[in-house]
């Protein structure tokens, strides 16, 4: 089987470097080309040392590629990433340009008018363990953001069995590389280190992806709220999601039980995303494409509480956007991703 070439476009972004990170020993791949604008004619590993072994240029321009990766931002990634799905290339755009089924929700949540809102019927949610079947035929994937991905798995079997009822909320911490390279004052070690702060309370754009997907699983309208903080770590999410219960299952412990089962049944199979009995902490995902997902009730409020956590740069990234290649080329599905975690 003859590798299938790949290309890179901002390849100098935290999310277009993770990927060329995990491309570098995926056997059924060979890296076409890589770009990025500010550091066009540079070698890869002047401007990332621990990529240096790719031994590659960075280009200005696209080359010829079976499938491209976009961590371009938003806006920017729709204007270039049209033309290359005119050619027939396969894209995974890892920004928000295609996320979002209706086009009228970009000047709300993204400040732009969709340059192409016509390929938003075309493109496929990227969110594997939900659309595997229309990923593997899919010419344009939109990658999940990072608080989404971690927020959906969360609520996904719950969602599906009918048991949320009245108001879900997700309260999420990310490390500080979710919100990208460029300089911002939040990101300042001065800033954030010894500190966590909650931001965008009055709606967050990744909540109406969030409410997008849960709606589409519940098939119904979902009263969501969704508040984010930043925590002073550099990789990881952890999202803990509330919603009252509805009733259907049993007292007590035996609940409980029913309600690990639900979800176990609900990703029996599934490779990425792991239902367990102890509470996960980020550091026990850093670096892997693993989702963990830890399912419970409060006893004495009959509330569901489900944590789950993930690397917002891998499962909740580029990771997601390799496992997303690997089924549209048809590669086993954990091809490149089979790293355990990063400890201590």
């Amino acid at each position: 089987m003859s590798k299938a070439k790949i290309g890179i476009i901002n390849v100098t972004s935290y999310m277009g470097a993770e990927v060329a990170r995990l491309l570098y020993r995926h056997p059924g791949i060979e890296l076409s080309f890589i770009t990025g604008r500010s550091e066009a004619g540079k070698k890869l590993g002047q401007v990332f040392p621990h990529l240096s072994q790719l031994h590659m240029v960075i280009d200005s321009a696209p080359g010829e590629a079976d499938l491209v990766f976009s961590a371009l931002p938003h806006k920017a990634g729709a204007e270039t990433i049209a033309p290359l799905v005119d050619k027939g290339v396969r894209v995974i755009d890892l920004s928000a340009d295609f996320r979002l089924r209706d086009s009228s929700a970009y000047p709300l949540w993204y400040g732009f008018e969709h340059p192409v809102p016509g390929l938003l019927e075309e493109a496929v949610y990227g969110l594997t363990e939900m659309y595997r079947s229309k990923i593997q035929r899919a010419q344009l994937v939109a990658n999940p953001g990072c608080y989404p991905t971690s927020a959906i798995l969360a609520l996904a079997p719950a969602s599906k069995a009918g048991l949320l009822h009245g108001d879900v909320i997700v309260d999420s911490k990310s490390g500080l590389s979710g919100a990208g390279r460029a300089l911002s004052l939040k990101a300042h070690y001065a800033e954030a280190n010894e500190s966590v702060v909650a931001y965008a309370l009055e709606g967050h754009r990744h909540l109406p992806e969030i409410v997008q997907e849960v709606e589409a699983i519940k098939e119904g309208a979902v009263a969501l709220t969704f508040v984010p903080h930043l925590v002073p770590m550099t990789r990881g999410i952890l999202s803990t999601c509330y919603a009252p219960s509805a009733g259907k299952l049993s007292a007590g412990e035996r609940g409980i039980a029913e309600l690990r089962q639900i979800y176990r049944d609900f990703y029996q199979g599934e490779q990425f995303v792991q239902v367990v009995d102890e509470l996960p902490q980020t550091k026990h995902t850093l670096g892997t494409n693993i989702c963990l997902v830890y399912p419970t009730i409060d006893l004495r409020t009959n509330r569901l509480t489900i944590v789950s956590c993930l690397d917002n740069l891998v499962k909740g990234g580029s990771g997601q956007a390799v496992q997303n290649m690997n089924v549209m080329l048809g590669y086993s599905e954990s091809t490149g991703l089979e790293q355990l975690a990063v400890y201590p």
